[in-house]
């Protein structure tokens, strides 16, 4: 495995996956051999500061099985030498991965056009706006597209890494090294960059602030419309129209996500049955529950919490 080092490099998105790797070499020796290459071999300032030392010059690396490349501000000028080494070199390569940003130097040498690919959440658009045949997914930490796995800022570089564990090595490998980076879940690649509270707008008003609170800490209340509005002092047609200007989703869409996001989240630290779990976070039935979790994450609950946090069913 070796991840390319350049001027500017996010420190995280090096030391995390290589983290991983190590951790699983120190389960199963010998699986990964662990190497990192700058172009010309010359030491490289991270975006925090840290001088790294690579192991080699990128012209003289030998194309690995896993390539990874992480991203920061050094992204935001292209170095030339990366790029051109990577579209020379990436495609004889097995498995291709980056990090964060570093999405944005696969996409100038070429190699993410015609795929799905994602990256850190404030960049999406940009990527999306400058490599137009590339099909940008804002939403997850990590995207896989064949051999191609792209992920989204710093940490989750750390999740890509423990999935890719988990397809060489196995589930109880990767999660011997999430216990020994004290994550507290690996989380699936279709979660999202962050959670409904972060990524929704909060409203001006101090009322459909209120509401806002409200819905996150009681999922199982009645949420319908009618009843938001009669705690926010306004008509139903006034609140609905207000919240979506504020909030930027409709109340209906705002209520889903927290209500998926509560239910995952207990699933992950509980040991509730899905059944309690379901009417604790306002689905009322199992089914609707279901119904939720696999139109949007692709899983059932009950496999959502076997693949995930290693909890009971």
């Amino acid at each position: 495995m070796l991840v390319v080092l350049f001027d500017g490099v996010q420190s995280l998105d090096v030391s995390g996956p290589l983290e991983v790797f190590a951790g699983a070499n120190r389960a199963v020796p010998g699986t990964y051999r662990l190497a990192t290459a700058s172009p010309g071999g010359a030491p490289v300032r991270t975006s925090g500061g840290l001088t790294l030392v690579p192991d080699s010059g990128l012209e003289s690396a030998d194309p690995p099985h896993t390539l990874v490349v992480p991203g920061g501000e050094g992204t935001r000028d292209l170095d030339p030498d990366v790029v051109g080494w990577l579209r020379s070199r990436a495609p004889d390569v097995t498995r291709l991965v980056s990090v964060c940003t570093g999405a944005f130097l696969l996409a100038e040498a070429g190699l993410l056009d015609g795929r799905r690919a994602t990256t850190h959440w404030w960049a999406c658009d940009t990527l999306a706006r400058r490599y137009p045949r590339i099909d940008v997914d804002p939403e997850p930490i990590f995207v896989r597209d064949g051999p191609v796995a792209t992920s989204a800022g710093v940490t989750a570089g750390i999740d890509l890494a423990l999935a890719l564990v988990e397809e060489d090595l196995g589930r109880e490998v990767a999660l011997t090294i999430a216990r020994h980076l004290v994550m507290f879940l690996r989380r699936p690649g279709n979660q999202a960059q962050f959670s409904t509270q972060l990524s929704a707008q909060v409203a001006d008003r101090p009322g459909l602030r209120e509401v806002q609170r409200w819905i996150a800490d009681n999922p199982r209340a009645d949420l319908s419309v009618e009843a938001l509005a009669r705690r926010a002092n306004l008509s139903p047609r006034q609140f609905a129209r207000a919240f979506a200007a504020e909030v930027g989703r409709t109340p209906g869409r705002y209520v889903d996500q927290v209500r998926l996001e509560t239910a995952r989240r207990v699933l992950e630290e509980s040991d509730e049955s899905v059944e309690v779990i379901s009417r604790r976070c306002g689905y009322g039935t199992t089914e609707a529950m279901r119904r939720a979790f696999v139109r949007t994450l692709g899983v059932a609950p009950g496999d959502y919490r076997r693949r995930f946090s290693g909890g009971k069913p």
